[in-house]
């Protein structure tokens, strides 16, 4: 479940200027995108380090900063991850508000987060959370659970099922396994899942609206086991998707790949922001900075703040803790609006949006999955 970032980052300070053989110049997330001038051009190729062409199909020119990939590793990375341009997909009438039901009762000798009945807003604990063996264990089975949860909640997704009857199918498989919907109260939330539809960035909540035959569906599954939070999220498509749609779910997962992928003891949490917004910006989308990943353990929203744009926080991942990961990406730059209650977040053009997220271990080595199958 994604934390709420604000407003209080606007930018970034331009990154210097680099140079070497292996330096090559790419499109990327402007310092403040509402105040740069952004022109667009599509050359058919990009001269490459090997002095081979690269495809390309979109390049943006950001007055005000560039960022670039730094050595011939990570542009072979890009090159192998190269498709067909996506092409403009056509709009569907505005997500409308549908009928929110009341929220459904979890068995009193399942355990509850703290927050329950609290009724407060979200809450973001100044620590990092960091297990032992017993605590990762503990992670591990939560995790898990919520991986298991999310596969059970895709194959609910079909033409003329509504969110609210997956909210409720969920939730019955979460309680059964003795375990506590995470977002079940956290903040005031009133539901077991957040469903976000189509142009739904973030927190939608489920409601009586009915899914629609290349719709796209946001499930984001939170679950508190035996006192451990694991989270997981994907977006799945409904019925069948044409060509673009599918360019841009396996962009935005293969931004939450790459973001993982640099994760180890010791390095800096930025490194996940730089990995991400390079990729998502070579592909021609954008980086919702709004939304962040966070820590999670024993408590469901902690220190660290996973930024998925660039940035220079400072901070290095510690061996045996744990964050989400969780990129949103939207296929046109737009300003993001809440609904007036307070958690359903929609791009204000209608452009469609795609989030992936994952629990992850931090090893000495690399990262632990914990919420891969």
């Amino acid at each position: 479940m994604a934390m709420s970032h604000g407003a209080t980052y606007s930018g970034v300070p331009a990154p210097p200027r680099p140079s070497g053989p292996h330096a090559l110049l790419l499109p990327a997330a402007p310092p403040s995108a509402s105040k740069c001038t952004i022109s667009r051009r599509n050359p058919r190729t990009a001269s490459s380090v090997f002095g081979k062409a690269i495809p390309q199909k979109r390049c943006v020119v950001v007055a005000g900063g560039l960022t670039w990939v730094d050595g011939v590793e990570e542009l072979m990375e890009l090159r192998q991850s190269e498709e067909e341009a996506p092409v403009k997909v056509k709009k569907r009438p505005p997500l409308r508000r549908g009928k929110v039901y009341p929220q459904l009762t979890v068995p009193e000798h399942i355990p509850r987060p703290s927050y329950v009945g609290a009724n407060i807003p979200q809450e973001l604990h100044p620590v990092r959370q960091i297990h032992n063996a017993e605590g990762i264990t503990g992670m591990r089975a939560a995790c898990k659970l919520a991986a298991r949860v999310l596969n059970f909640a895709g194959t609910l997704v079909k033409p003329s099922v509504t969110t609210n009857e997956i909210d409720r199918a969920v939730h019955h498989m979460i309680v059964e396994a003795g375990a506590y919907p995470s977002p079940l109260g956290s903040g005031g939330f009133p539901k077991s899942i957040c469903t976000s539809v189509n142009e739904c960035v973030c927190h939608g909540l489920p409601d009586s609206t009915q899914l629609q035959n290349g719709d796209i569906i946001n499930i984001d599954v939170n679950v508190f086991l035996n006192g451990y939070h694991g989270g997981t999220s994907r977006t799945f498509v409904c019925g069948e998707a044409d060509k673009s749609i599918k360019h841009f779910l396996k962009a935005a997962e293969e931004c939450l790949e790459k973001g993982i992928s640099v994760c180890r003891d010791g390095v800096n949490y930025r490194k996940i922001g730089k990995k991400i917004s390079n990729l998502a910006y070579f592909y021609g989308y954008h980086v919702v900075e709004r939304f962040v990943g966070h820590g999670i353990g024993t408590m469901l929203h902690s220190e660290p703040l996973i930024l998925h744009h660039a940035n220079d926080n400072p901070g290095r991942m510690v061996e045996g803790e744990t964050f989400t990961i969780e990129p949103i990406l939207i296929m046109e730059k737009a300003e993001c609006v809440t609904w007036e209650n307070g958690w359903t977040t929609v791009t204000e053009d209608g452009s469609w949006a795609a989030q992936f997220e994952h629990t992850v271990l931090v090893t000495r080595t690399g990262a632990e999955i914990l919420t891969k199958l």
